[in-house]
């Protein structure tokens, strides 16, 4: 299912890429945010669903600690210069997210700091959509249970060791309040615009099928055409034809 709709996708976002600069469509783009705990399937997607277009049409950013550059400006500063291009589809394998879920959970952010985040949040991604970015923001909900049996494969398995980390261990110890502070997040976060959509991830399969298909919405819904050409067709193609034995 998930190969037979890959065409489908893959025209949406030529035309997408191809309308960029039209000035009866262009200027229009995708932000597709995913979030979710280790191991939940984040680069199963990139490879998967996102990987089954054409790259120079995509941008891809993996969020990860902040420098301390980035850390002497707004938690949104670095977010904002990754945002897509018209054309273009962004992705952020997570994202300015994590400033209210682990602060949350490691207590780095006061209550009062995360309504405040939140609400900034939600102007960001405001501003985004008045600019022409549809947004599709997805958490991959994966269980516990789930969880832990595959952190066990990578470390039964030498050719996964190296995507081991043993911190996620020590985060496992977090896990109802991650939970905690997904529910609050979501709950802040999620706008007639910006919704998010919960995943349901222990099956692959299922997480990338949803996944595409809220691509594919986002993508159908703005409808992008094939732009006019600026060029007299046939006098072109008399051209051609001249040059050709």
């Amino acid at each position: 299912m998930l190969a037979a709709r890959d065409g489908a996708l893959d025209e949406l976002q030529e035309r997408l890429y191809a309308a960029r600069n039209d000035a009866e469509g262009g200027g229009r783009s995708v932000l597709l945010i995913v979030q979710g705990m280790d191991t939940s399937g984040k680069g199963g997607i990139m490879r998967h669903v996102v990987g089954n277009v054409d790259p120079q049409g995509v941008d891809i950013t993996a969020f990860k600690a902040p420098t301390p550059a980035e850390k002497r400006h707004d938690f949104l500063w670095r977010i904002r210069k990754r945002t897509p291009a018209p054309g273009m589809i962004g992705v952020f394998d997570r994202s300015h997210y994590e400033d209210v879920l682990i602060h949350r959970v490691h207590g780095w952010a006061d209550a009062k700091e995360l309504r405040s985040r939140y609400t900034a949040i939600n102007a960001f991604e405001r501003e985004l959509i008045e600019g022409g970015t549809t947004i599709v923001k997805v958490m991959l909900h994966i269980s516990r249970q789930e969880q832990g049996e595959r952190l066990m494969e990578r470390l039964e398995r030498p050719d996964k060791h190296w995507k081991f980390n043993p911190g996620d261990v020590d985060e496992r110890k977090h896990w109802d309040d991650y939970m905690e502070a997904y529910t609050r997040a979501l709950r802040a976060t999620s706008t007639v615009g910006a919704p998010w959509t919960v995943v349901p991830a222990d099956r692959k399969w299922y997480a990338r099928i949803a996944v595409q298909q809220l691509l594919l919405d986002a993508l159908e819904g703005i409808d992008p055409q094939w732009p006019a050409a600026e060029f007299d067709v046939e006098e072109q193609t008399q051209r051609l034809q001249e040059t050709m034995d």
